[in-house]
């Protein structure tokens, strides 16, 4: 017995390979397929329509390629209605969850289509209320409670993929997924425009941070640009926190002086008395407040009363009081600071930057600095389709975007 669903996807399907990858993850999934409609735009900027009927043995594995495939903007003609389930343990999802994309998604219950809030990928949807009242939520697995209904299956849900129209002089997210040869000069105006453009929205500029931005020497403008208002929250480990904290403290970071480009005698010390000293004081604020801490990147957040979010690892040395040390508990207080965030840059790390996207909505511009080019691209392949990759050195980036974004730091 076969079990059959009909779905469609629009947009650009030629030239982005959108279509090819549908078809390649009904196969792995274990379905097959038969194209019932293609429509081929006649312009480069006309779309594509094709409608497809999707098979498979087994309908959980029909639903399963169902849910894959939402990924990439395909939705069922006909989607019903959703089904919910009961979750019968904490921490634990019903069999047949719904496993959630970033992309901006409807369920429709009660005969009615209803917004999900906050998109995030590989979670669950929650339905809460009835009635007029009802709401439809994302939700890590490890915060669902035992009898919190939960969506199961694919009917009843639709996904839209974000439309990004480009021009003359605008910010194009999807032009290039990296970019290494285009003038450097070029891109930090548009990355500056999109903030801009946040700002002016009234939206929040969220920063996510490594160390590169304190060894580059970089830390100055980055202060530049928060003095400025350009950065509203910053998601970091520990370790930008502390050599940004041992640069205030001694010249140095991780024991190289910044201003000489070289080892100090007992350099290899000043990290982690660093560390001792913001723990003396309780907190990086209190640290503020005292007189202790009195430049800096942290000094600043602080002092233009900014928004942080340390988040370590096993690597820690210390770590600072700040920093969150359980990655569940890091991963709520990341995720409760992304409201009305309308752009993310990030800088100089891999492992926050790829955290950062999984819990952001595909609708937020995002851009990823780097030197190495796996990190850049490493983003994309994690699911978050709208970032753009830029490779260079950090800290000639950050000093440009600071010249074109803060007058003060023009003149210094």
């Amino acid at each position: 017995m076969s079990y059959s669903e009909i779905v469609e996807i629009r947009g650009h399907l030629i030239d982005t390979a959108s279509l090819s990858k549908v078809l390649n993850d009904i196969g792995e999934y274990g379905g097959d397929y038969r194209v019932e409609q293609f429509d081929i735009g006649h312009g480069s900027d006309d779309p594509s329509y094709c409608r497809i009927s999707v098979s498979a043995d087994h309908e959980d594995i029909l639903q399963r390629i169902l849910m894959r495939l939402q990924i990439h903007g395909v939705n069922q003609v006909d989607p019903g209605e959703a089904e919910v389930s009961v979750a019968e343990l904490d921490g634990v999802f019903p069999d047949g969850f719904y496993s959630s994309t970033n992309l901006e998604t409807q369920v429709r219950l009660e005969g009615r289509w209803i917004d999900v809030q906050h998109p995030e990928m590989d979670c669950g949807l929650i339905v809460e209320g009835e009635g007029p009242g009802i709401v439809v939520r994302t939700l890590p697995m490890a915060d669902v409670e035992k009898g919190m209904k939960v969506l199961c299956g694919a009917d009843g849900i639709k996904v839209t993929v974000p439309v990004t129209e480009t021009s003359d002089g605008d910010f194009g997210f999807m032009e290039s997924d990296v970019s290494s040869e285009k003038p450097q000069a070029v891109l930090v105006r548009q990355v500056a425009e999109g903030m801009r453009e946040a700002k002016e929205a009234g939206k929040k500029v969220l920063w996510v941070g490594g160390p590169g931005v304190v060894h580059t020497g970089a830390a100055p403008a980055m202060v530049a640009l928060i003095e400025a208002g350009y950065v509203d929250v910053l998601f970091a480990g520990n370790a930008l926190a502390t050599h940004d904290i041992e640069s205030s403290l001694y010249g140095t970071s991780l024991g190289i002086d910044l201003a000489e480009g070289r080892g100090v005698k007992h350099g290899h010390e000043h990290h982690i008395r660093a560390i001792n000293t913001i723990r003396k004081a309780g907190s990086i604020g209190a640290a503020v407040e005292q007189g202790v801490l009195s430049s800096g990147i942290m000094h600043s957040l602080v002092t233009h009363d900014k928004e942080f979010v340390l988040v370590g690892s096993v690597r820690d040395d210390g770590p600072l009081p700040d920093v969150y040390t359980d990655v569940i508990d890091g991963q709520r207080a990341m995720r409760a600071k992304l409201a009305d965030v309308g752009f993310c840059l990030m800088v100089a790390t891999m492992l926050h930057s790829v955290a950062t996207g999984n819990i952001l909505p595909a609708s937020v511009p995002l851009v990823c600095v780097d030197i190495n080019p796996a990190t850049v691209t490493k983003l994309a392949d994690r699911g978050s389709s709208q970032a753009r990759g830029i490779v260079t050195d950090v800290g000639l980036f950050l000093e440009q975007l600071a010249m074109e974004l803060s007058p003060t730091y023009r003149r210094a």
